[in-house]
């Protein structure tokens, strides 16, 4: 009789890494996955356990398996009950040791097994064949440490937001909800937006000259840079007269070169990639959005192709130190090659540098050479992976750095003139790294100046003054708040993207040129923490939190200490707070049809509107300014017909804007956007004998995220007449479709490399 040998059950997270894994594995292994989190924190209100945490038992949570995980969790324990070893292999962070122990639960409750240490646990920086086999040779138990500093984050944003935003929903509307890092994040967007709001701006005036050596044709730039031999600052010309005083001065001079300074300088690439800066160049190069960065990382990862992308560490395995050497030497010469690794030290506050940081897990791959990617996101997130990884193991760019002072004769002003040129290229070769003020070049892109030496005669070809005024503190980009959110120690790797997409889900803020701006009820909700909670959206208050779980997960301290010291002052002030205050209300200057009292302002889902003061009545009406602009959208598209059913279309608002919905909705729920219309039929859908019965019209249209209107045929997709210019009249709309016409754009397409099969 042959006995069946038992298999060694692997769980992970995901199917698609679990695909990966299995593909390194001999036949004896079984790779399954839980899709994500096993078990969780009921949602509602439970009796004697509310918010699914019984407070008086120590803070216990009362976890449930979700609806959406039972179905899996059958699966795994079908799976562990053929398994001779069950082999735990969730991701390295805290989430995933807390999965892994979730999981750990659920069998010991199923009987499954008896004992933690019959579980094995493993973590792996990359989906390797060289980690995988490397991890299973040296498993370990679960971290409970780990575990319980994902417990004690869970159980305080679950405390705050379960207790925070009913309150908000009695003092502004239904729906509202806080958080610890969220409204911190709304904190910095709104005041941020008061600064700029109570910004003044300042004039003040340059002085600019282009000048030419004598002889010769190049010519060179300069700005006045002292007077009377006193350096001027950015202020020191604040008016136009005093401008156009200096000018009148220099009339008629001559001037000659009074000093010339060279300055050898050298650049040192940026670190590799840790989860925020790599969320921050993914949107200033790439134009990504942190969470759009992450799902992508995410399957980079899984696929096997970078390193863990949830980490704030900038080391890089020897390993892979070594590989970089040898891939730098290959492509780009010896001369970019460094004589011993370079390594970074991460100042970022709470920085835990146990992990690697996000690099590819084999150089050798790069775009274009053998290596398949599912998407062209894919294509060019890896790229800028491997780019920056490799530029980080470069050598330094040097730069010979010129300045030439160019002096009126009687040497009263002098003007200042700069070059920069690059000497060796150095990582510059490869990679630089964005910047957040787009305006600013990269110095390394600076021209050289002509050669010049002291005492060398320059003529002026211009002077000219040039206007200036100070400018208010930029909006936040997604770059620039996960560079503020992580300067600050708020949140952590794992917590940037959610909180990003979670103040845009609720309508706290919105993107605007991909700039963000509060919304009203932000701006409200903000007010209203900041006026009664300032510890909760306190800066220096989030930040120590985050310094707490760190010392739980390195064991130092006790979760449910933690818990109590918060939560035992939080719940009392909360008490006081909701007998104190009052409901925001504002009183309009509309009187009520019903009552004749002035009706009130109020909250809804789609924004403010007017509501009767008596309680009993249920009359509602639009704000004035709203319903003018519904008069005015009504006007504009009274022949509008329900695509549908033909109906007449009517104003409508929902959380997007103003749209048209069919005047016999429920019964028909025929709907269409509101176009600005130009007053032209597209000329294309005319020439088509299928559309010119029912020509679409020209419509200014905008691109996501872009400032920069278009113009368009209604009918797209089944119309791709575009343009970028407004034509003014039938002629020039004719002679911009002819010139359309005769050159149409062809469909985005992307080459990707056949895959191997």
């Amino acid at each position: 009789m042959v006995t069946k040998t038992k298999s060694q059950l692997i769980i992970v997270e995901s199917p698609t890494k679990a695909k990966t894994i299995s593909k390194f594995l001999p036949r004896e292994y079984r790779v399954e996955s839980s899709y994500g989190h096993v078990r969780d924190l009921p949602k509602g209100k439970f009796g004697k356990t509310r918010f699914g945490i019984d407070i008086k038992n120590d803070f216990k949570p009362q976890y449930v398996i979700p609806k959406t995980a039972l179905a899996h969790v059958e699966q795994l324990k079908e799976a562990a009950a053929k398994a001779t070893d069950i082999i735990l292999a969730t991701d390295e962070d805290r989430e995933g040791e807390a999965i892994a122990w979730h999981i750990a639960e659920i069998f010991k409750e199923d009987g499954l097994v008896k004992n933690p240490k019959d579980f094995k646990r493993i973590v792996f920086h990359e989906i390797t064949k060289r980690a995988i086999t490397e991890a299973l040779e040296k498993p370990r138990s679960l971290d409970m440490d780990m575990v319980n500093a994902q417990q004690a984050r869970r159980v305080l944003d679950r405390l705050v937001g379960y207790e925070l935003s009913p309150f908000l929903w009695r003092k502004i509307r239904y729906g509202l909800s806080a958080g610890r890092v969220q409204s911190v994040a709304v904190r910095l967007i709104v005041e941020r937006e008061r600064e700029i709001e109570s910004f003044k701006k300042e004039e003040y005036w340059s002085i600019e000259g282009t000048f030419q050596k004598s002889g010769e044709k190049e010519i060179f730039k300069a700005k006045l840079h002292s007077a009377d031999g006193k350096n001027l600052g950015k202020m020191s010309i604040s008016n136009q007269d005093e401008a156009e005083k200096i000018i009148s001065d220099l009339k008629g001079e001559k001037y000659f070169v009074s000093n010339v300074s060279t300055k050898e300088t050298s650049r040192n690439p940026a670190p590799p990639f840790t989860t925020s800066t790599l969320q921050q160049e993914a949107a200033r190069k790439l134009g990504f959005s942190a969470k759009q960065t992450m799902v992508i990382a995410q399957k980079l990862y899984e696929n096997g192709h970078i390193t863990y992308m949830r980490t704030d560490s900038l080391n890089i395995a020897s390993s892979a130190l070594d590989q970089a050497k040898k891939i730098i030497a290959e492509k780009f010469g010896e001369k970019y090659t460094l004589s011993s690794p370079r390594h970074y030290s991460n100042k970022t506050k709470g920085a835990q540098e146990a992990h690697e940081a996000v690099r590819p897990t084999d150089l050798s791959h790069k775009l274009g050479e053998n290596f398949n990617l599912e998407d062209h996101g894919q294509y060019k997130l890896y790229d800028l992976i491997w780019k920056r990884t490799v530029a980080s193991q470069m050598q330094s760019a040097a730069l010979l750095q010129t300045s030439a002072d160019i002096s009126t004769e009687n040497k009263k002003y002098s003007f200042r003139a700069s070059g920069q040129t690059v000497i060796f290229d150095g990582f510059i070769h490869v990679y630089t790294e964005g910047r957040d003020d787009v305006s600013e070049e990269d110095s390394s892109e600076e021209g050289a100046l002509p050669q010049l030496s002291a005492g060398d005669k320059i003529n002026s070809k211009e002077i000219l003054p040039l206007q200036h005024f100070t400018e208010p503190p930029p909006r936040y980009t997604d770059a620039t708040l996960i560079k503020a959110l992580e300067s600050h120690g708020v949140g952590r790797p794992s917590t940037y993207a959610p909180t990003l997409s979670t103040v845009q889900e609720r309508e706290y803020v919105e993107k605007i040129d991909k700039k963000y701006h509060p919304t009203e009820i932000g701006i409200l909700v903000n007010d209203m923490l900041v006026e009664n909670f300032p510890e909760i959206v306190d800066i220096n208050f989030t930040s120590h939190i985050e310094e707490e779980f760190d010392e739980i997960a390195e064991g130092k301290i006790k979760w449910t200490e933690i818990i109590r010291e918060f939560y035992t002052p939080f719940k009392k002030h909360l008490e006081e707070k909701e007998a104190t205050v009052i409901k925001k209300v504002e009183v309009s200057q509309t009187p009520c049809p019903h009552c004749d009292k002035p009706m009130l302002i109020k909250f809804g889902r789609m924004g403010k509107f007017l509501a009767c003061p008596d309680p009993e009545s249920k009359v509602t009406m639009p704000l004035p300014e709203e319903a003018a602009k519904i008069k005015e959208l009504t006007e504009k598209t009274r022949d509008e017909r329900c695509a549908l059913c033909g109906k007449v279309m009517e104003v409508k608002r929902g959380r997007f804007g103003y749209f048209l919905g069919c005047v016999d909705y429920p019964k028909c729920k025929g709907i269409s956007k509101i176009w600005n219309k130009l007053g032209f039929k597209c000329p294309h859908c005319l020439l088509s004998p299928e559309r010119k019965d029912q020509p679409g019209d020209i419509v200014e249209k905008k691109a996501r995220g872009r400032g920069k209107p278009f113009y368009a045929c209604t009918r797209y997709p089944d119309c791709n007449f575009v343009m970028n210019k407004k034509p003014e009249n039938e002629s020039e709309l004719k002679e911009l479709y002819e010139k359309w016409f005769a050159n149409p754009p062809k469909p985005k397409r992307v080459a990707y490399p056949k895959k191997e099969h």
